[in-house]
């Protein structure tokens, strides 16, 4: 039978100012997912590994199955697919885990079919599938894990998405401390309104962060990585956040912010060097709180998710 093996990187969604619009792909961590196709109807998740045995086995529970399931009907097909998963990306940590599986998961059974739809296309399912992890069919994590890139999510009803162009040498820090904070817990104690003057601040440094990326204007994203809608309050989700932020500026970052619903901390930066050293600086800063931490250091990955085998 047909085997095809795929990866997909782990994202960065609301990059500060933009709650539930932006999300940026970076290289690394990557999810794998080996799909093959079967004769018989179904998709069966037949191994994952890296979980510590914690995700669904069944595939309509898991959002690599629910995806590969939802692509199979669109397409008609009479055939099954089994599943296999290595995760390398941890749960819960604000990195778009949920959203990896289920893009690396597309892309594969897609290719396997000889590429019948488009990435955009396929970000229907993948968007189900986080409706599966999480409660809501939200894009600002697969949609830069499927395309690659910065993505803007403009909007639902019709889903539109378009990608950013960004400066070839920006550099994402991202340093996981070894918590976990489950993404309806950090929406759930979010406000459901805000004062006028802080939704005009927020509108503010969304516009300031786009131009900024497509002039580009270093100074200008630096001033626009500012968030007073989420992060405020899901700071307290996290130890020790503001020292750890104003570390992350000290160490030359453009700004540093909370990944997603957290606990992840990214950090922006214009050379590989600078972006290495912030990470070095807030392990050190988790280190003192008696935290481990993992730190990835790369640019903005433009591809998104691809075959690799």
């Amino acid at each position: 039978m047909k085997s095809i093996k795929a990866l997909a990187p782990a994202t960065v969604a609301n990059v500060s100012c933009g709650f539930d619009i932006f999300g940026f792909a970076v290289e690394a961590p990557a999810d794998e997912v080996i799909i093959t196709l079967t004769s018989t109807p179904g998709v069966v998740i037949k191994q994952i590994t890296g979980d510590g045995g914690r995700l669904p086995l069944h595939a309509s529970s898991n959002t690599a199955g629910v995806a590969v399931e939802a692509f199979l009907e669109s397409i008609g097909s009479e055939q099954g697919a089994e599943i296999v998963l290595h995760k390398k990306l941890p749960l819960g940590s604000g990195m778009g885990s949920s959203a990896a599986s289920s893009a690396a998961a597309l892309v594969a059974i897609n290719h396997l079919y000889d590429n019948p739809l488009s990435r955009e296309q396929l970000l229907p399912f993948a968007m189900e599938a986080e409706r599966i992890a999480c409660g809501s069919a939200h894009a600002d994590n697969v949609a830069p894990s499927l395309l690659g890139g910065f993505v803007l999510i403009r909007g639902y009803a019709p889903l539109d998405v378009a990608k950013i162009p960004t400066p070839p040498n920006l550099y994402c820090t991202l340093v996981h401390p070894h918590l976990e904070l489950k993404t309806e817990d950090s929406r759930r104690v979010l406000k459901a309104s805000i004062p006028m003057k802080d939704a005009i601040t927020q509108w503010g440094n969304i516009a300031g962060l786009v131009v900024g990326l497509m002039k580009p204007d270093y100074g200008l994203i630096m001033r626009s990585l500012h968030d007073v809608v989420a992060e405020p309050i899901r700071a307290a989700l996290i130890p020790g956040f503001e020292n750890i932020k104003a570390e992350s500026l000290r160490n030359g970052a453009l700004g540093c912010g909370i990944s997603g619903s957290g606990p992840t901390i990214f950090s922006l930066s214009t050379e590989y060097s600078i972006a290495e050293r912030v990470g070095k600086a807030l392990q050190q800063q988790f280190e003192s709180m008696k935290l481990k931490s993992d730190v990835f250091v790369s640019k903005i990955n433009d591809a998104g998710a691809r075959v690799v085998a």
